[in-house]
């Protein structure tokens, strides 16, 4: 369990609070508006409406005892970089900002963000990856070149062993678990055999898996 402070909750910072807590952190929410502070009081463990660019109200909360500050600020960038400089002078361990363009990210990484997240970019690329390969049912991007992606197993996979396949030497691809009726398996050896009707979860370059599923 962490101790999250997380600044802004507009509904990319509700949504995070919301999987906070299902996630079982103690979670301190901030907001300007009291509305928003309203609609998330049953998801946080403690929540103050006040200026995240104020410094005597940063420092009320005690920023050091925070695990991480999540700066989740979306329509104000110039409020988010002073809440990220802000975060950073009065101690903060680690704190994790939004951006829409990689301008921003420059600043915010100039002005103590020790990471930047891009929600709308990420989860628009990840809609065109799903939603125009027939046979991809999830995709998660790791850096530029790597990818994990959830797969059925191919007609030509069906009865055969993961040994069989070969694919790590073949295709430089593993696969990193297999998922069967919603269950999802994580202890493979290679003489499991792949069933129809189930899913992979395999790892790779962008490239090989292109290649190797016809993606």
């Amino acid at each position: 369990m962490k101790s999250v402070l997380l600044i802004g909750l507009g509904r990319f910072g509700k949504h995070i609070a919301i999987h906070l807590n299902e996630l079982g952190h103690q979670v301190m929410a901030v907001d300007h508006e009291e509305e928003r502070v309203e609609s998330v009081l049953s998801f946080v463990t403690g929540a103050q409406i006040g200026d995240s660019t104020n410094e005597d109200f940063l420092r009320s909360l005690g920023i050091r005892n925070f695990d991480v500050c999540i700066v989740a600020i979306g329509n104000d960038f110039q409020s988010s970089l002073e809440t990220t400089s802000l975060l950073k002078e009065l101690g903060a361990k680690l704190v994790v900002s939004r951006a829409a363009r990689d301008v921003q990210k420059k600043f915010l990484l100039r002005n103590g963000a020790d990471e930047v997240v891009y929600p709308e970019r990420q989860l628009a690329k990840w809609t065109a990856i799903r939603y125009t390969a027939d046979h991809i049912l999830d995709y998660i991007e790791l850096d530029e070149a790597h990818a994990m992606f959830e797969i059925p197993v191919p007609e030509n996979w069906v009865g055969r062993t993961i040994g069989q396949i070969d694919i790590r030497r073949k295709y430089n691809i593993n696969i990193m678990g297999i998922k069967k009726d919603g269950r999802l398996e994580l202890l493979l050896s290679p003489d499991i055999v792949l069933a129809k009707d189930t899913t992979m979860l395999v790892l790779g370059t962008n490239r090989d898996l292109q290649k190797c599923f016809h993606i």
